[in-house]
């Protein structure tokens, strides 16, 4: 059995199955893709909920797995050649996951990389964009009087969508089948008009195929649970 305790984070968190794939995680939007993968692809893995409300990122047991402070991350101990594996960036992971278990990214070297280029689309431009967007229009950044950033914010996430919107003309998913593409934006777009309410603000109902490529997504079963793991604390 692969033997964790030597990791610190092991010391703050213990692996009550330290044979199987460890998740640091909290339901962000960025957490939720690693946990929607996880219960996509059926790997077994054992969640453990980082308090991001409580500063958990920060604590030297978490920051020794990631030191950018931030969730999610993992610790697989079934990693290349055998060797445990840590591993953080929510779009690293999913790129590592899909190639684990060979499932939702294709085969094909152009399918494939074009796959990789949406993900790259989602951490670059949707993830930041409407996580500022969501400062400025619901938290602290609502007392700030001066409302260009928020304009900026909204101006950028409203266009975002539109190249999706754009992209999902005629397809049920952002490439052919569903794929990691997918699961790295829905839990962003989720979020955006629920969480953050920003629904009117992004003119969300106007657009043509992104709300039924969403509802799509949040059908699926894997997804659903997804959501939720790992339970909030």
């Amino acid at each position: 059995m692969p033997d964790l305790s030597a990791h610190p984070i092991a010391k703050r968190w213990p692996a009550a199955n330290p044979d199987l794939l460890q998740l640091y995680s909290w339901p962000t939007p960025n957490g939720v893709k690693v946990s929607i993968m996880l219960e996509e692809t059926g790997l077994p893995y054992e969640p453990h909920a980082i308090n991001i409300g409580a500063n958990e990122t920060w604590t030297p047991e978490f920051l020794s797995l990631n030191p950018n402070g931030k969730i999610p991350a993992i610790l697989d101990p079934n990693g290349p050649e055998g060797t445990p594996l840590a591993l953080f960036e929510s779009g690293a992971i999913l790129l590592y996951l899909a190639e684990k278990t060979g499932q939702f990214i294709p085969r094909g070297a152009n399918a494939r990389l074009e796959t990789i280029q949406w993900v790259f689309f989602q951490m670059a431009g949707i993830g930041p964009m409407f996580g500022q967007l969501g400062f400025f229009h619901k938290f602290a950044g609502r007392e700030i009087e001066d409302k260009r950033p928020l304009e900026r914010y909204r101006t950028e996430s409203k266009r975002l969508l539109g190249v999706l919107d754009t992209r999902l003309a005629g397809r049920e998913w952002i490439m052919d089948e569903y794929t990691i593409a997918d699961i790295s934006m829905l839990g962003w777009v989720r979020n955006l008009i629920g969480f953050y309410g920003a629904r009117e603000l992004v003119e969300y109902d106007a657009l043509k195929h992104v709300p039924a490529w969403l509802e799509r997504g949040l059908a699926r079963p894997a997804v659903q649970r997804g959501l939720e793991i790992p339970k909030r604390t």
